[in-house]
């Protein structure tokens, strides 16, 4: 029999083998937080063997800290803990050389509770995992791909590069050097890039790379906007996932692409060329389930006020809980192509947006819908912004929160212990933004009243 303590060691002395054959002498063992940014902690590659069997500890509240890193009470995380550390766990077949940085590697992590050693239900990337786990009770496998836009933008003044509207324009898709050496970086880093071109606001861009099995799509999107605000950083730019930084200028969305696949055979779970659209009973249940709990999920995939300024018809961001066949004004663009290809692509999510609570939040949706064999409503047969059979998705954070709040169901999915975290720092994020005052506040009253 054999001891799987050995086996680790053995496992973690061929990836420290690796590292050095490599000239590695530093790895970041790096998580993603609530927003989905990294946290992360550097160690010597002489340190490697240690933490790679044990983890790192980190503060475990790190997994609750708001959008300008203040720790928010009565989230499960702090106060209650006495503010115990987490150990981050790393996921070994997740390491990459970092090709911008000498002799840096990363690697992804797993929070765990330091003194139980079970992993945090309050990590987004277990949400996720927990997930996927039910997936495959269910007899199906979920591949996944990430779409995301983004601003790059002069670090001194904070605005594009460029005037105008510039979409596929082969002139402005490799405006610079920079944007080559990015796609160089990234493709170095190992993401199996498809894809790159100018977006439809002033410098801005879109990098697509494959769909991936399982958690794999999730944590290359998270490598993914790591890199590239690491790398414009470090070449003196900013680029910004930012929902809507220009108030007359397109948005940065997230667009969610997922099938299913059964486990059994590894076909689409999706397809049924007798069905209608050719569109089988799991992806309509499926689909009915994201619409029906489109409301309660919107907080998570749009986790700021400024998201919900990207909410507009016009803009190719979703206004209702819609479906459609190749609409990009639904919510569900429905990629009804009658063949192995066949899958939807959620389009309400920012670019902001944490890679892996939106692929959850879609995820989580569509089982409710497989488990409880919902019913999918008629397709619109006009754009789907326009058809008032759809419900209105919430206005503002506020009301998205209020929906989750009320949805036990998505929140039973997503596990109590995590939307109560994600609620309550969200409603403190909130608080410190309506103690603000605005530049438009001031400008519209001071001097005339």
């Amino acid at each position: 029999m054999h001891d799987p303590a050995t086996n680790a060691a053995a496992s973690v002395d061929e990836v420290e083998r690796s590292l050095r054959e490599n000239n590695v002498q530093f790895i970041r063992f790096e998580i993603p937080d609530l927003m989905g940014l990294s946290r992360s902690k550097t160690i010597p590659i002489d340190s490697f063997q240690q933490f790679a069997l044990k983890g790192v500890n980190m503060y475990g509240g790190a997994l609750g800290l708001d959008t300008a890193s203040f720790v928010v009470p009565d989230t499960g995380l702090g106060e209650e803990t006495g503010y115990q550390d987490s150990m981050l766990v790393p996921e070994l077949g997740t390491i990459r050389i970092l090709p911008w940085e000498p002799e840096t590697a990363s690697v992804i992590c797993n929070p765990c509770d330091a003194i139980t050693g079970e992993p945090m239900v309050h990590s987004s990337r277990n949400v996720l995992l927990s997930l996927l786990e039910r997936t495959r009770s269910l007899g199906f496998e979920v591949k996944t791909g990430i779409e995301l836009e983004f601003y790059l933008l002069d670090a001194q003044t904070k605005e594009p590069l460029f005037g105008g509207q510039h979409i596929f324009l082969t002139a402005r898709n490799h405006w610079n050097d920079f944007i080559k050496d990015l796609l160089s970086n990234l493709h170095g880093l190992g993401l199996k890039l498809t894809t790159h071109n100018a977006e439809y606001g002033p410098s801005q861009f879109e990098v697509n790379f494959d769909p991936a099995d399982g958690i794999d799509a999730a944590d290359e999107s998270f490598r993914f906007k790591c890199a590239v605000k690491e790398f414009a950083h470090r070449s003196g730019y900013i680029a910004s996932f930012m929902s809507k930084p220009f108030a007359d200028r397109a948005g940065s969305g997230c667009h969610v692409h997922m099938g299913l696949r059964n486990s059994a055979d590894d076909s689409n779970a999706f397809v049924d060329l007798d069905g209608p659209h050719q569109l089988s009973t799991t992806a309509r249940s499926f689909t009915a389930g994201v619409l029906r709990h489109a409301g309660s999920m919107t907080a998570l995939i749009a986790p700021t006020v400024n998201c919900y300024h990207r909410f507009k018809k016009g803009s190719f961001a979703p206004t209702t809980a819609s479906w459609g066949i190749q609409d990009r004004t639904a919510l569900i663009r429905m990629k009804a192509t009658g063949d192995d290809a066949t899958h939807l692509e959620m389009r309400g999510a920012s670019g902001l947006s944490n890679p892996y609570l939106s692929a959850a939040a879609t995820l989580a949706a569509g089982l409710i819908g497989v488990e409880e064999s919902y019913e999918l409503p008629a397709s619109s047969d006009q754009l789907a912004e326009e058809n008032e059979q759809f419900e209105l998705l919430p206005l503002t954070l506020e009301a998205a929160l209020d929906r989750l709040s009320a949805d036990e169901r998505l929140c039973e999915m997503l596990g109590v212990p995590f939307t109560r975290l994600f609620t309550k720092v969200k409603e403190f994020e909130l608080e410190r933004w309506r103690a603000h005052i605005s530049d438009w506040e001031m400008d519209e009253y001071l001097e005339l009243y």
